[in-house]
């Protein structure tokens, strides 16, 4: 007997392989084998190490993209019967984000051959550290989608038109050691000071700002100091979730502008905030779908980052994030995905594919 439904193999199959970023190889192997079973016309891996399925061969593209790796903490994958929940899948990734992923792949074959259209899914690689998948297929010529989704959870009956952008940074303060009897304000407590002042800064920002999307969210990740004898040093370790109206650059020149001796040093990729289009064809075609699988379709932004930042500005077509499971689930150590929830997401999914590449659309 199997240890899942016979219509959820793709999903079970992607959630008992454990893939933390770095370690994905066996995942995407057996993402593969997948496609393959499901008929895809093409199933390969690219120079980045990312899953390709492709159904199709004509000129038009829709491409799903979701993410393959997850954080790490292996939970074992187990169905079990939850009392509001019915039969759940549970397992590192069900939600964040192979749950989406499968659905995809399942959803794609579901749909089949379209004439005139190819639908590409990805199973990227490296979205919880630096986005390294979604990064190399952003720089592919060879894709030119009319519509993307992308993988994450916002359950089967919303839709995800936007994420915050986030920025790192290490700021360092320096001066000459002093005694600590002195009345010098030591190099920790310059790094303090200029917290406090721009905790400051970003208050009076955000008023005036009631939604969390529309704000600055800095975070105080740590603090190290020490000396060498003759120079004394400070450093903070910074992130910030960036609003739409606030890029990349401008958070660091704020931070320089507080003080300038702080030394400013980025870190890691900065990704500006990305907010789509609510009304669109891809838009309209999920609307319909959610209404004909019964439910009451919505749309979010969220405040975290997403590879939907990093390829939507890149492709300029409409793009929205979808898939089944509860966001708030993400990291968690009971991380689990509904499964009634699983399969209205590939059918609203399915009835996405049709509805967009149907010659009346």
């Amino acid at each position: 007997m199997l240890p899942y439904p016979t219509d959820l193999k793709t999903l079970w199959t992607l959630v008992s392989h454990y893939s933390p970023s770095g370690q994905e190889t066996a995942a995407v192997d057996a993402l593969l084998t997948r496609f393959q079973e499901l008929g895809y016309t093409k199933a390969f891996r690219d120079e980045a190490g990312n899953a390709i399925g492709v159904i199709g061969d004509g000129p038009r593209q829709i491409i799903l993209l979701g993410h393959i790796d997850t954080v790490p903490g292996k939970i074992p994958a187990r169905v079990e019967t939850l009392p509001d929940e019915g039969e759940v899948l549970f397992g590192r990734g069900s939600v964040d984000a192979k749950g989406p992923l499968a659905a995809f792949t399942d959803a794609a074959a579901a749909a089949g051959p379209q004439a005139g259209w190819q639908i590409i899914v990805i199973g990227a690689v490296d979205e919880e550290r630096e986005s390294v998948g979604a990064r190399f297929v952003a720089q592919q010529a060879d894709y030119h989608p009319e519509y993307a989704i992308i993988g994450e959870p916002s359950s089967w009956q919303r839709v995800t038109l936007g994420y915050k952008g986030s920025a790192r940074a290490v700021v360092r303060f320096e001066r000459p050691l002093s005694h600590t009897a002195s009345a010098e304000t030591s190099a920790p407590e310059m790094a303090c000071a200029w917290w406090q002042r721009l905790s400051a800064e970003v208050t009076a920002r955000n008023t005036d700002r009631p939604r969390a999307f529309d704000r600055l969210q800095p975070s105080l990740r740590g603090l190290t100091s020490g000396d060498d004898g003759f120079t004394e040093w400070a450093e903070l370790h910074l992130g910030c979730r960036l609003p739409p109206d606030i890029a990349p650059q401008a958070w660091y020149d704020l931070l320089t502008r507080l003080d300038p001796q702080g030394q400013v040093t980025p870190q890691g990729y900065a990704i500006a905030a990305y907010r789509g289009e609510k009304r669109t064809p891809l838009t309209r075609a999920f609307l319909g779908a959610i209404r004909a699988a019964g439910g009451k379709p919505g749309f979010v932004v969220k405040t975290g980052t997403a590879d939907l930042n990093i390829v939507a500005p890149v492709w300029g077509c409409p793009a929205v994030a979808y898939g089944p499971g509860d966001s708030s689930l993400d990291h968690t150590p009971h991380e689990h995905l509904p499964l009634e929830d699983y399969r209205k997401a590939v059918a609203v999914l399915t009835g996405v594919l049709t509805r967009l590449t149907s010659p009346a659309s």
